[in-house]
């Protein structure tokens, strides 16, 4: 049985394409059951998230379980198969098992450390396990996958260090605050950076919401999305008096919060810590405000500079993550050729006592009443040639089975002597 990954993902296909082939939860059991009615395919997994539609699958035969698989998602997809052939990527065996390691561990993903791919491949599984088309192959890489993940993301700091703008403001504001717990929060505009920002802000403890937009009606459906509270634009340094972050993300071209008029708000504040953020382009916060006593002010360079070096830090550590998965990877084909070594060994010998057994009845026949010794003896002299042509392969198999290097073997001999 071959192990075999067939799919496409955000480095090889465009979001045209990975949108049709985005697959719901309730579309997968259906494409699963198509999969395992295939002749030579006995075991199936479909991984399908905004980013990537993959295949997991044990067959018989490579060859045709790739077309098999580009029938499949052609039909889910109603997308014609030349145009997904384009895009597709096809690892077998290690290679196979060292992508959907790499997979679960979030080192293939857009953003390299993000948790929720684990979720989503665990997801996966245990849709196919509670339709019935995993079994012990997939069963048992899969758990390795996840407790592969679970090593990296506990034994590197992949996961420690934020790369999106949104989770970067939070990360500065708690730099300021420590806790956000009880902090409020003033949106301004309702751009989707912006939005996402506040979501992370709540998310990590802040209490209250305000939204300015210079259309009223915008402001109320944002504040309605996100539990917060509308206000007019005109009241803008009205609640700088009052709020702990200000988050900017407008298209209007000129500054909005200006510094004489914060010097002003400043005073009245009493020099209490104020946070902005502002991720307009062109900028909206006039950036003299940060020289104010008490006043923080980052903007959308500020943030993209932290997060891509803590991209770089998440892809350092990716270099430590690949080590645990080789080292992964060789124990689980270490078990794999384990499971296909014995009833190959067995095959291999039944095979050759097959043919002992029908050349020594046809020596016996052409004796003229051989005596019980003699036929003792044909017999102990086939066995023993049987057993001296066999000590070497079986020999050599259980050597490259303890190298991890069987799989290559098994198939060898299979293909000879067409067991």
């Amino acid at each position: 049985m071959k192990l075999l990954v067939v799919g496409l993902n955000h480095k090889t296909a465009p979001v045209e394409l990975r949108e049709k082939l985005s697959f719901t939860e309730e579309q997968l059991p259906p494409i699963l059951k198509k999969l395992v009615l295939f002749d030579g395919i006995t075991e199936a997994i479909v991984l399908s998230t905004c980013n990537r539609i993959e295949f997991y699958v044990v067959c018989e035969d490579a060859d045709k379980a790739i077309d098999t698989i580009k029938t499949v998602m052609s039909d889910a997809g109603k997308v014609h198969s030349r145009s997904i052939s384009f895009h597709l990527y096809i690892h077998t065996e290690r290679d196979a098992v060292t992508h959907i390691f790499r997979v679960a561990s979030s080192l293939d993903s857009m953003v390299i450390g993000e948790a929720q791919i684990l979720g989503q491949t665990k997801d996966a599984y245990r849709i196919a396990s509670n339709n019935s088309v995993t079994g012990p192959i997939l069963n048992r890489l899969m758990h390795r996958a996840f407790s592969v993940a679970k090593k990296v993301r506990s034994s590197t700091n992949i996961g420690m260090y934020t790369v999106s703008v949104s989770s970067v403001a939070v990360e500065l504001s708690e730099k300021i605050f420590g806790r956000l717990e009880g902090k409020s929060v003033m949106l301004m505009g309702a751009g989707e950076m912006a939005e996402d920002a506040a979501k992370y802000l709540r998310d990590a403890g802040a209490s209250r919401l305000i939204i300015l937009s210079r259309t009223f009606s915008h402001a109320s459906q944002l504040a309605e999305r996100l539990n917060g509270t509308a206000v007019e634009f005109d009241e803008l340094y009205d609640e700088l008096m009052d709020v702990d972050i200000t988050i900017c993300s407008t298209s209007a071209d000129h500054y909005l919060i200006t510094n004489d008029r914060m010097e002003k708000v400043v005073k009245a504040r009493q020099h209490k810590p104020l946070f902005f953020i502002d991720i307009s382009v062109p900028r909206n916060i006039e950036p003299s405000i940060s020289e104010l006593e008490g006043v923080f002010l980052f903007d959308i360079d500020d943030l993209k500079g932290v997060t891509n070096q803590n991209l770089k830090e998440r892809e350092k550590s990716a270099h430590e993550a690949e080590k645990f998965i080789r080292e992964e990877v060789d124990k689980f084909l270490n078990w794999l050729g384990e499971l296909s070594l014995v009833p190959t060994i067995v095959s291999l010998k039944e095979k050759f006592e097959a043919v002992r057994q029908q050349e020594l009845k046809e020596a016996i026949s052409k004796l003229s009443n051989p005596t019980p010794k003699e036929v003792d003896v044909l017999d102990a002299m086939s066995k023993g040639i049987i057993n001296k042509l066999l000590h070497e392969p079986i020999t050599e198999i259980k050597n490259d089975h303890a190298r991890g290097e069987v799989l290559k073997d098994i198939a060898l001999l299979k293909r000879i002597f067409k067991i």
